[in-house]
């Protein structure tokens, strides 16, 4: 008597990768169990996406590790306006603006924003354990930080807005990416040097897949702190700064991030 399921010739290389590969077959289907399991990862996604951004517990939770926060609202008013007007997520809501055009001036090297994006369970997951890790290169680089700004309906370049107003030298955005269905809980950073709202896509870096899954937090550390480091030398970011923080020859020179890994 045959098997039911007829087991693909690549399942050996499923131990290497979350991809949805070698599934096998049932006749002309997908077997029972990974047709159960699609539909649990697309719903997953789905609720990910629709998450509320509980900004008042990470925020405790932030404050209890010595971050203090601001917290702010793009011009979307709901999730439903966010999801289908992405422009309003790009911009601050008046009250917003008026906020942090108020915050003393004072001077700030960096300034993170932790945005709920597209998936607030990769903010509430990912975002803590990656700023302690981030810590110590900041203390290695002498930066000056700002209250970490906590941002509700979101997008990437609501970050710029929010650096220009608080006149920062750089921001990084650490923000909920879209979900796929094999990982609804990565976050992605976004780093522009001299943010207004004026940047575009191309005058930012990228780090993303931020999870214990993917990049994990050191790394995702070290490669911000790096980019951070080379865009405060050369007074940019974006296409014309190449991450090339996992360059061994680079590890000959000194600077104080390689000085901390020892060189």
């Amino acid at each position: 008597m045959s098997k039911p399921v007829h087991v693909n010739s690549w399942d050996a290389l499923r131990a290497f990768t979350d991809a949805r590969i070698a599934l096998g077959r049932t006749g002309a289907s997908l077997p029972t169990d990974e047709l159960l399991r699609f539909g649990l990862a697309h719903a997953q996604a789905r609720d990910a996406v629709h998450q509320p951004f509980e900004s008042e517990r990470l925020a405790a939770d932030l404050h209890d590790a010595g971050w203090p926060t601001l917290a702010v609202h793009s011009q979307a008013v709901d999730r439903a306006a966010y999801l289908r007007r992405p422009d309003l997520g790009r911009r601050l809501a008046l009250d917003s603006r008026r906020l942090l055009l108020g915050v003393p001036p004072r001077r700030t090297d960096l300034l993170l924003v932790v945005a709920d994006g597209l998936s607030s369970k990769a903010v509430h997951r990912q975002a803590l354990p990656l700023l302690q890790a981030l810590r110590p290169y900041l203390d290695t680089l002498g930066l000056a930080i700002a209250p970490v700004v906590l941002a509700h309906q979101a997008r990437v370049a609501l970050g710029d807005e929010i650096g220009e107003c608080l006149q920062a030298r750089a921001v990084a955005v650490l923000i909920g990416e879209r979900p796929g269905l094999s990982s609804p809980d990565s976050l992605g950073i976004y780093l522009t040097w001299e943010p207004n709202a004026r940047r575009r896509d191309s005058e930012r870096n990228c780090i993303s897949n931020v999870r214990p899954e993917g990049l994990d937090y050191p790394q995702a550390a070290f490669k911000l702190a790096w980019l951070l480091e080379q865009a405060c030398r050369r007074g940019l970011t974006g296409v014309e700064l190449k991450d090339e923080s996992d360059n061994p020859a680079l590890r000959g020179r000194v600077t104080p991030l390689y000085a901390q890994l020892g060189g």
